[in-house]
């Protein structure tokens, strides 16, 4: 289930502006990488070029060194799947119907829906504890019960690839921990996410990359990227980076901003 996600010389953009410029990144195989950087950095713009949603405007994305842009639509979607920031469903559709759809890309005419392909939506919906909500319809649903729905969807597609746009969006702390779990539970397929909290990206990636202004800052272990000097490029945040007492994991502590009490 290892897959090697990279891009040479990569530009995205919308209507000719410019997003993304030139990414040079390399995604380790079968690890969990998670993309940081401020509102606006092209974070999603990214992902979406990873999963051909958005052609280059330059460069390639390359599968185990093949060009996306030449793999067959459903071979991609056997081996890549993503879950986007605002995933969208058909109104009434229920959660079983809908995890069900991740199954599409592993159906031909000769082969319609099977014990194994049932056995996936229900394994799928388990490990984001959403199996008792099966035959609810996705408009009863709170906005985290759907959003461990939709990563549902995207766990019973079976892809080498997952690429996940803010997948703890909606979601409190504790259910934030939960579905970093089963990321982490998921591998050694390759893993990308976009997340915003930059000390969970530390606690639970192999391997984080740093964007600002459309342009990849770093890359590397979580070590080497959670430092104050790339906080500071990234983020223009003022911070101490400290040892997580419980996990040794880089810990970011912001510094007070000006006018507020130390």
């Amino acid at each position: 289930m290892t897959a090697h996600l990279t891009t040479a010389g990569l530009g995205l953009a919308y209507r000719g502006a410019a997003v993304v410029t030139d990414a040079e990144l390399d995604f380790p195989a079968g690890q969990f990488t998670v993309v940081v950087g401020r509102n606006g950095c092209g974070k999603s713009t990214l992902l979406r070029g990873l999963a051909r949603l958005l052609p280059p405007a330059t460069g390639s994305v390359l599968l185990d060194g093949a060009d996306i842009a030449r793999l067959p639509a459903r071979t991609l979607a056997r081996r890549l799947g993503m879950l986007p920031q605002q995933p969208v469903a058909p109104d009434g559709i229920t959660v079983g119907d809908l995890v069900g759809r991740g199954r599409h890309p592993h159906q031909r005419w000769f082969r319609q829906w099977s014990a194994a392909d049932d056995a996936a939506v229900r394994k799928a919906l388990s490990a984001t504890g959403t199996l008792e909500l099966l035959d609810r319809t996705l408009d009863e649903l709170s906005g985290g019960q759907r959003q461990r729905v939709w990563l549902a969807l995207a766990i019973a597609q079976d892809p080498e690839v997952m690429l996940l746009d803010e997948p703890t969006t909606f979601l409190d702390l504790a259910h934030q921990l939960d579905i970093l779990d089963v990321l982490r539970t998921l591998l050694p397929r390759t893993i990308v996410a976009v997340l915003h909290d930059v000390n969970l990206a530390a606690r639970y990636a192999d391997h984080i990359v740093a964007m600002k202004d459309g342009r990849v800052i770093a890359q590397g272990a979580p070590a080497r990227i959670v430092r104050p000097e790339v906080m500071s490029e990234v983020f223009d945040l003022e911070c101490a980076v400290i040892e997580d007492p419980l996990t040794g994991t880089p810990l970011v502590i912001p510094a007070p901003r000006p006018g507020r009490a130390a």
